[in-house]
């Protein structure tokens, strides 16, 4: 008996762990571990705990087509899993426990666990590599050393990289679940001790999923390059949410994006969107490697000497979307409403956070990760560490995003603020991103600017240029 324990890899198609699993030739058995409180110490945002339910069950189909049924537990946190995939291993008999690695600092820990307490048990321990194309550590300098600048780990890891071949399951051997476990195998009535928010506008069955993936790459994808940035027009992938708990493994889609190439060759869209997938790659590769990074803490050592205002008024305002800056209040009013904000807003929004109100970009990052659909801490560290100038390969302090160039070079028309500001639906393009200027602002009940952004980026190069030393 091989036991596979499911974590942020919810799928059966393309799964390491799985497939390892089922090629032993033995009887399969499948676990989730739900575990709430280790959910709210990490920000788990409601709509995406609501995802990850609603995928369990159709995880649950899918691996009873393949003989394996998939049993659930909820404990408290990762040292309570632990202990409880080493029990259901030693009371079904399995000779091996399967998984596939994540690379954050506590899960690492939870797997160190789980690997003492199955050894104790005589039960071997065995870990993939399944979260990124190229695993982490692979991808080195000639000096043998780990990348700490994007361009370069891109260059070697197309040097690397071979597209991707991916092959079907077979079913394992057929076996019964005993009537003593019959109550830890997962049913539709099942829930978590934990708030969920409706997440049904995202599929949570995999056809529908695949589907999505295929037409963004056939079609959608051929000028991604150019429409990504816009807000208002569909032109990003919307695929973050099924990479994030792993409905879509990152190798399904660069095998889908090259299988629907022209010779193997990819258009200008689909090499951005590639480069946008080794970007998750090497946020991941970072986690791996740098503990720190788990920890919250700067990538770069002056970081820790910022001075962040961080006034809490403000912060809630930020949160609320009432800055007086429609791009951020719009972005913002899109996340709290629909769990997820478009990649360029949400550089817009943190930058506004971190660079015009100082306020630590930690904040910014726990509110993101308590309400995104696709809450990844890799990439949500990531991205806010760039935004900030204070990760690995950040941006230069004093690239600071104006709010009102970036609304008026993305969203021209104001259309993506209109439909998420609806105070100033009836502001003309001419006023729409200074509604300060308007003539007739006090008939708007759209708040003040909270500060003034030319001030403000005085007072960020004063206070980064401190820090620096």
């Amino acid at each position: 008996m091989r036991l596979v324990w499911f974590r942020r890899d919810l799928r059966s198609f393309d799964n390491t762990a799985l497939t390892a699993a089922l090629n032993s030739g033995d009887p399969v058995a499948a676990m989730y571990i739900a575990t709430p409180e280790q959910w709210h110490q990490h920000h788990l945002a409601p709509i995406q705990a609501d995802l990850i339910w609603r995928r369990l069950a159709e995880l649950q189909q899918e691996l009873a087509a393949l003989n394996v049924p998939l049993f659930y537990q909820q404990v408290a946190d990762f040292q309570a899993a632990a202990v409880a995939v080493s029990q259901l291993a030693k009371t079904l008999n399995a000779t091996q426990v399967l998984a596939n690695r994540d690379y954050e600092l506590d899960e690492q820990q939870r797997d160190q666990s789980a690997q003492q307490l199955l050894s104790e048990q005589g039960i071997t321990w065995s870990a993939f590599d399944d979260k990124c194309v190229l695993p982490p550590g692979s991808v080195r300098t000639k000096q043998g050393e780990f990348f700490k600048v994007f361009t370069p780990f891109k260059r070697a890891w197309l040097t690397l990289f071979q597209p991707p071949v991916i092959g079907k399951n077979r079913p394992a051997a057929l076996w019964n679940v005993p009537s003593t476990l019959a109550e830890l195998v997962w049913h539709p009535e099942q829930t978590f001790d934990y708030p969920r928010i409706d997440s049904t506008p995202w599929a949570a069955d995999f056809e529908t999923v695949r589907a999505q993936l295929r037409d963004f790459c056939r079609e959608r994808v051929q000028d991604y390059h150019q429409a990504r940035d816009f807000p208002a027009r569909e032109g990003t992938s919307s695929l973050s949410p099924y990479l994030a708990i792993g409905v879509l493994s990152a190798r399904q889609c660069v095998a889908r994006l090259y299988h629907e190439s022209s010779m193997g060759e990819l258009s200008e869209g689909a090499q951005v969107w590639l480069s946008e997938l080794i970007w998750r790659e090497f946020y991941q590769h970072l986690v791996a490697i740098e503990p720190n990074l788990s920890k919250s803490r700067d990538f770069v050592e002056w970081g820790a000497r910022l001075e962040w205002w961080n006034d809490n008024e403000k912060f809630q305002l930020w949160c609320e979307g009432k800055t007086g800056y429609p791009i951020v209040d719009a972005a913002m009013r899109q996340l709290n409403q629909t769990g997820w904000m478009h990649n360029r807003l949400r550089m817009i929004v943190a930058s506004f956070l971190t660079k015009d109100l100082h306020i630590d970009w930690r904040w910014g990052e726990r509110y993101f990760m308590s309400r995104l659909i696709d809450g990844d801490y890799a990439a949500n560290n990531g991205g806010w560490q760039w935004c900030a100038s204070t990760g690995c390969d950040g941006q230069p302090y004093f690239r600071i995003f104006n709010p009102v160039s970036q609304g008026e070079k993305f969203d021209p028309n104001g259309d993506f603020i209109r439909r998420w500001v609806p105070e100033l639906r009836s502001v003309s393009s001419a006023y729409i991103h200074q509604p300060w200027t308007y003539p007739a602002v006090n008939s708007v009940l759209y708040p003040a600017r909270l500060v003034d952004h030319k001030q403000e980026r005085e007072v960020t190069l004063r206070l980064y240029k401190t820090a620096k030393g």
